[in-house]
């Protein structure tokens, strides 16, 4: 059985105020001609598909969109809300789209929607398993100690069917216990799993307090999760992230995207590889002095339309330096300094006599401590003549 691993489409972001829809129309429209080529049996989503959990209608369409084109060609769909998405919104239409075999999870109530698809080697069972917080769980489960995320997702994954009614029959004894393990069991969840490497356009909990020990993932054969942005595993081959489809984020620059291709043989046999994406238009740095970044022979052969982050490493300030580069490269999201002002940080000594000092020392140390480099002496003779022109 063949299965592409997607999450974290964050459908309507905008990244440093620039709309991301027309890059996202344009990456899922990559991703169905992967699907296309690689023919797989069943899609999964690992949460967090909108990025608000009130989304844009041109996210809504996209969404739609992409399942429908997915639903025309027979494929299987398994998508789980994440903590960007409204779970509520987000399984709104979940019984009207089954039929179409597309399968969204409900909202966490104690519960979690498994399904069973079959191959040459047997069954395998899909759980969909939305994000969840330790609240969430306490409330249908008060007799388990639920301290923090690792509990709440460990008696989540313990108790799929919910809590029996009758406790004294034993269909209701097997309706507590976990997963058949002698089957294919694949988990798709989207929580921040320990030992994963963050970046800055996820959201981090203080103190790592959400974090999930991969431990509890140990009866799974393959574990599709969504919320860290950059693909990789944790802990072992077949707990994965698959990353975001797009760089959200400078801090995202050196990543390279891609959809996981999951292929299940019989029990224990997993073959796991990626298939890179390529943007419409890439994100990332550029970084040099304002006559450097200038020069054609620079950029010539460049795509200047990228979303670009430039760092100047001129000493002094550029007058209007944004808008002169973005004659050039029309896309640039964000300008910072790499300097010696910007690398150094000097602290004001509060006891330094001040009464014997010129109002041009005193802005001659303040200037300097402020940008961690001397006055120019045509910068001391405009102070000293507005100085003057205050004075009199």
């Amino acid at each position: 059985m063949k299965i592409i691993h997607l999450s974290d489409l964050h459908l309507g972001k905008r990244v440093n105020e620039f709309p991301m829809i027309e890059d996202q129309e344009y990456i899922l429209k990559e991703i169905i001609g992967i699907i296309d080529a690689e023919n797989p049996d069943a899609v999964l989503v690992a949460g967090d598909v909108y990025d608000k959990s009130v989304p844009s209608e041109e996210a809504v369409t996209l969404w739609d969109e992409f399942l429908s084109s997915l639903a025309k060609r027979h494929i299987e769909v398994f998508a789980i809300s994440g903590n960007h998405d409204s779970a509520v919104r987000f399984a709104g239409l979940g019984r009207l789209v089954e039929g179409a075999g597309i399968h969204l999870s409900p909202v966490y109530k104690g519960k979690i929607s498994t399904y069973e698809m079959e191959d040459e080697y047997g069954v395998v069972k899909i759980h969909l398993l939305p994000f969840i917080k330790p609240a969430n769980v306490r409330g249908f489960f008060p007799e388990e100690e639920i301290n923090d995320y690792t509990d709440a997702v460990r008696v989540a994954l313990s108790h799929p069917g919910g809590v029996a009614e009758d406790k004294q029959s034993d269909e209701a004894d097997k309706s507590e216990e976990t997963i058949d393990k002698d089957l294919r069991n694949i988990l798709v969840a989207h929580q921040f799993v320990t030992g994963a490497e963050r970046c800055e356009s996820e959201e981090i909990t203080i103190g790592g307090l959400d974090n999930v020990d991969a431990s509890v993932f140990d009866d799974y054969d393959y574990v599709a999760l969504g919320h860290i942005h950059g693909p990789q595993k944790v802990k072992r081959e077949t707990v994965r992230y698959s990353g975001t489809p797009l760089k959200y984020s400078f801090s995202e620059k050196d990543h390279h995207k891609s959809v996981t291709i999951v292929e299940l043989k019989e029990k224990g046999n997993i073959e796991i590889r990626k298939t890179e994406l390529k943007p419409k238009h890439d994100l990332r740095q550029i970084k040099g002095t304002y006559e450097e970044l200038t020069d054609r022979r620079n950029y010539e052969g460049t795509d200047t339309e990228d979303y670009i982050h430039a760092v100047l490493t001129d000493e002094e300030d550029i007058p209007d330096a944004m808008g002169k580069l973005r004659v050039i490269y029309h896309n640039l999201m964000k300008l910072s300094y790499d300097n010696k002002r910007t690398r150094t940080t000097q602290n004001i000594d509060k006891s330094a006599a001040v009464d014997d000092k010129s109002p041009l020392e005193l802005f001659e140390e303040f200037y300097e401590i402020q940008n961690n480099s001397p006055m120019s002496e045509e910068q001391k003779e405009l102070v000293e003549g507005l100085i003057e022109g205050i004075w009199n």
